[in-house]
């Protein structure tokens, strides 16, 4: 049983919609499904009531003609959502398929990276050339509804599963911008975005951002480090509005910096201990390093900036992370239909946990507006007014 580990956590996600990145609200730990084969019975959950109740609709309900599927799919919502855990979740089949796509870092839809909080779903950028960009949707806009369904306080993958659709299929997005609402109607289509983009900045700086860690990070950010290390002076590795993803792939970019020790470890159920080691390959064990984070930097991103803090290798500049610190498991039912269900906590290399607490910067620095933040993309577009980026570079020059 395939049983790859990956976070995710509560704050941006690239909704290529062509959603990219399924990311962020819950924090994953196994992307990669693993198909409910009957765990033992824990005893402590009486069912009796909830199968008194199906059968009571089922032969009393006025329409004998009920969706029974829709009632089936709901109890199992019920009981999830009772849990009252806010990075568990029940997906349909659609939805989950959905899902496992865009862990791959493909999917169809729109073509917009999120940040997520506590109110509404903040758009920081559009993929160039997407349906949403040519749309006329642009960053900064906050969206409130999708369809009819406000939005607000949703994570990552609860936007996606809205979002997200078959290729030529629409969506309609409500967004503020400014004192304005606005409407949009946009018809999906299948993106594929890298998870790393790369630049030389400033004085032979190597900046590289990350997305999302998927499952062609590792590839990519070795790729990224190849390609830009001869020569540069220091690296800037822009982590900001990641909303997590594989662990694995936090292993090796964190592996890229530090020569040995504890990546971080997971503690489960019954005590369960899970110490994850720096694995061999090296690129860049002494570069100077600054690691850019904000409160939307979240599980696994958590995982790499905290653990390269804890080993003294980067200074982090920003603001406090989002403080997610638990791990989910992806268990398929029968029917296609996922249980998204936190199954441990994550700890660094030290023991401490970020769970609702994030990570302290080494220097706090506060963005005037979510849209100053640098474009990779837009290269032509500069950073001047990134004051996050240029404290990370002043760093930098400091030595």
């Amino acid at each position: 049983m395939n049983r790859r580990a990956a976070l995710r956590g509560g704050a941006v996600l690239l909704i290529l919609v062509a959603g990219f990145f399924a990311g962020l609200y819950a924090d994953q730990a196994y992307p990669e499904y693993m198909p409910y084969i009957g765990q033992r019975s824990v005893g402590k959950i009486d069912l009796t009531e909830a199968q008194q109740a199906a059968r009571l609709i089922e032969a009393n309900y006025v329409d004998s003609n009920f969706n029974a599927a829709k009632l089936s799919n709901g109890s199992v919502q019920g009981m999830v959502s009772a849990l009252g855990d806010p990075f568990t979740a029940y997906f349909d089949p659609t939805q989950f398929k959905r899902l496992q796509q865009s862990y791959q870092g493909k999917y169809s839809g729109i073509g917009i990276y999120l940040s997520f909080g506590s109110g509404y779903p903040l758009i920081t950028a559009t993929v160039a050339g997407s349906p949403a960009a040519t749309a006329g949707v642009q960053k900064g806009d906050q969206i409130t509804k999708v369809g009819d369904k406000d939005v607000k306080g949703f994570t990552a993958d609860q936007a996606t599963a809205l979002i997200q659709g078959p290729d030529g299929t629409k969506v309609t997005l409500t967004v503020l911008r400014g004192d304005q609402t606005l409407t949009f109607t946009i018809a999906r289509a299948e993106i594929q975005v890298p998870t790393v983009r790369s630049a030389l900045i400033a004085d032979h700086v190597l900046y590289v951002r990350i997305y999302q860690f998927g499952s062609k990070t590792s590839t990519e950010f070795a790729s990224a480090l190849s390609t830009g290390l001869p020569g540069t002076t220091g690296i800037v590795l822009d982590l900001r509005g990641n909303p997590g993803g594989f662990t694995s792939a936090a292993d090796d970019v964190i592996t890229q910096f530090v020569a040995s020790g504890e990546t971080f470890e997971t503690h489960g159920r019954g005590g369960v201990v899970d110490k994850h080691q720096v694995g061999s390959h090296h690129a860049a064990p002494t570069e100077p390093l600054v690691v850019l984070v904000d409160a939307n930097s979240a599980s696994a991103s958590e995982i790499v900036a905290g653990s390269l803090q804890v080993h003294q290798r980067a200074k982090l500049v920003g603001t406090v992370t989002f403080g997610k610190g638990s791990v989910q498991e992806d268990f398929e039912l029968s029917d296609g239909s996922d249980i998204h269900l936190t199954v441990e906590r994550w700890f660094l290399p030290n023991g401490q946990t970020i769970d609702h607490k994030g990570l302290q910067p080494d220097v706090a620095v506060k963005l005037a507006s979510a849209t100053d933040q640098f474009d990779v993309t837009q290269l032509s577009q500069g950073y001047a007014n990134d004051s996050q980026l240029n404290a990370a570079l002043a760093l930098l020059t400091a030595g």
